[in-house]
């Protein structure tokens, strides 16, 4: 890439992979909390003993770009950054090369003693995953342009989630595969179930997943301890909000946690199942079968809410002010306090199943490879996919 050819000019550069390896074991050294970008990328220089670290930062808005390229050393931090508008590849491929020029100076005077290290995040926010059928994963940076990853399996996913810089995704035969990027590697880790697994979310430092009569958890997504449920129904979705996980299923079962060990069922008042839950504005709210939405401001006494649809409602997300839920027939419904609730025109007959929000953009995917956005919940674009498949989950890295 650009700043690493940029970069060779004046330094040996460390090997990518051996930079990725060395950074794992930072993260499993240091509690969440203390790995603050210093602390963290000082124990690297520390582990790889390397003098110089180079970071760039790149933020998109809309045609514009913001660049920030950082040089760390063990006694001091420099930076230079330049705002680019309307740039294209070309003019931003320039304009690293100047930051780098400007940064470390004119004279090229190249050294083999110290070794340099890169650290280039995207030039958005955040990475969108969405996984699928069987063993899809698709990434994109922005919602709009999506590319396939490799997975390594052919097993169907259903939930993916994004905490404590891991995606972690699940699926049928209690498949569980994480990733630290979400683009390069994924790898398969040990449920100790078979069961299918259908919805994952993080909080409290804690991985929870739900499914077929099964609630796994973990903290760090490699290691995962079964929960007892006490019920034999299938759990579809689980989110957590308010120091509270609350997880949804058949025949309108309702469980609530606040350590994701001990679970409580409550009273949902209805038989339909419910398929998909999220919290925000205060609220918890679970969406399901012949248009069902509940909320519940405390997870245990529920409210049956009028959606206007009879139409199967599956996924459910809140963010920037409004819930969004999707289902069957390219069903979209928005609500500003998740008492009332608008349908929106998503011009598709497919099935959506997932839904999330992130750098400022709705995405909700489904039957057939469907992907649209939405920057305000209320007008949606068709997005190209790539593939045919089904796709059944969608998350953001934040």
């Amino acid at each position: 890439n650009t700043l690493t050819d940029e970069l060779k000019k004046y330094f040996r550069i460390v090997p990518q992979e051996k930079y990725e390896q060395v950074l794992e074991q930072v993260f499993q050294e240091l509690e969440y909390e203390e790995c603050s970008e210093d602390t963290c990328i000082m124990r690297v220089q520390e582990m790889l003993q390397v003098e110089n670290v180079f970071n760039l930062q790149i933020i998109g808005e809309g045609k514009d770009s913001q660049l920030n390229l950082t040089w760390r050393t063990l006694d001091e931090k420099r930076n230079e950054e330049d705002y680019c508008k309307g740039c294209g590849t070309f003019e931003l491929r320039e304009m690293i090369g100047w930051l780098v020029e400007k940064l470390v100076g004119k004279k090229k005077v190249f050294t083999d003693e110290p070794v340099v290290q890169k650290i280039e995040k995207d030039k958005t926010e955040g990475l969108f995953v969405s996984v699928g059928d069987p063993g899809t994963i698709l990434t994109s940076p922005d919602g709009n342009s999506w590319t396939k990853r490799t997975s390594g399996i052919s097993k169907y996913l259903y939930g993916v989630t994004y905490g404590n810089r891991l995606f972690v995704t699940v699926g049928e035969s209690g498949t569980i595969l994480t990733s630290s990027d979400g683009i390069f590697s994924w790898t398969k880790r040990t449920s100790g179930t078979f069961d299918y697994l259908s919805g994952v979310t993080y909080g409290n430092g804690l991985f929870v997943t739900v499914g077929w009569r099964t609630i796994l958890t973990s903290s760090d997504g490699t290691t995962w301890t079964q929960r007892t449920s006490g019920i034999s129904k299938y759990l579809y979705g689980v989110t957590y909000g308010n120091r509270l996980f609350v997880t949804v299923g058949d025949s309108g079962t309702i469980l609530t946690s606040s350590d994701g060990n001990s679970w409580t069922q409550r009273n949902s008042g209805i038989s339909k199942y419910l398929y998909g839950v999220t919290y925000g504005k205060g609220l918890f709210v679970t969406v399901g079968l012949s248009g069902t939405i509940l909320t519940s401001p405390d997870g245990t006494t529920w409210t049956q809410r009028n959606s206007g649809t009879s139409d199967l409602l599956i996924g459910v997300t809140y963010e920037n002010g409004l819930f969004v839920t999707v289902g069957e027939s390219g069903t979209i419904l928005t609500s500003p306090d998740g008492t009332t609730w608008t349908e929106r025109t998503s011009g598709t007959p497919e099935y959506l199943i997932g839904v999330t929000y992130g750098n400022g953009l709705f995405v909700t995917v489904g039957y057939l490879g469907t992907i649209f956005t939405s920057t305000d919940g209320t007008s949606w674009t068709k997005r190209t996919s790539g593939t045919s498949k089904y796709l059944r989950g969608v998350t953001y890295s934040q």
